[in-house]
């Protein structure tokens, strides 16, 4: 398990991540963040691209879960109803647990599991904490002042990503 703050892999958003991309990696178990990396705060139901995305990715085999630090159960549940994938809300990100809680429900090892999310000190430091590989995408929204705030401070670890994919260069 790694203490570090710096990302494996860097898009620019979860809908450019390819299930190519994921089996090339081994990735076989992806462990998603909802607020702000699949769906805005102000959103109660998955975009048609959400929808799409988890589609193409069920369609080539690979299983999603929700990890959310989201403690309102209602938020996550309607949306992983919604996408019909499994979840954990209160996660309490950064801590590894949730994570490696939600390998050993689905029967996956950390050798073929991810974690994409929007946030470097959560999202990031709990992926490689469980020895996952960790991917980080833009915040969907930065409306909110402390998320600005927040995304600016993450920046050198987001620059220090040595696995920048295309069009993720402003992260």
């Amino acid at each position: 398990m790694s203490f570090s703050f710096v990302p494996k892999y860097a898009f620019r958003k979860f809908t450019d991540i390819s299930p190519d991309f994921l089996i090339e990696h081994g990735v076989r178990f992806l462990m998603l963040d909802l607020d702000n990396t699949i769906a805005k705060y102000s959103e109660f139901y998955p975009a048609d691209s959400a929808l799409k995305w988890v589609a193409n990715l069920k369609f080539n085999n690979i299983k999603l879960f929700f990890i959310s630090n989201n403690r309102r159960k209602h938020r996550v549940d309607s949306f992983a109803k919604a996408l019909g994938i499994g979840f954990i809300n209160g996660a309490r990100k950064p801590s590894p647990n949730s994570l490696l809680q939600a390998m050993k429900e689905s029967g996956f090892e950390t050798d073929e599991s991810a974690l994409l999310g929007d946030q470097i000190f959560t999202d990031t430091l709990a992926a490689n904490r469980a020895g996952v590989i960790s991917i980080i995408v833009r915040p969907l929204s930065m409306l909110n002042p402390v998320l600005s705030i927040r995304f600016a401070i993450e920046a050198p670890f987001r620059a220090a990503c040595a696995r920048k994919m295309p069009g993720s260069s402003d992260q």
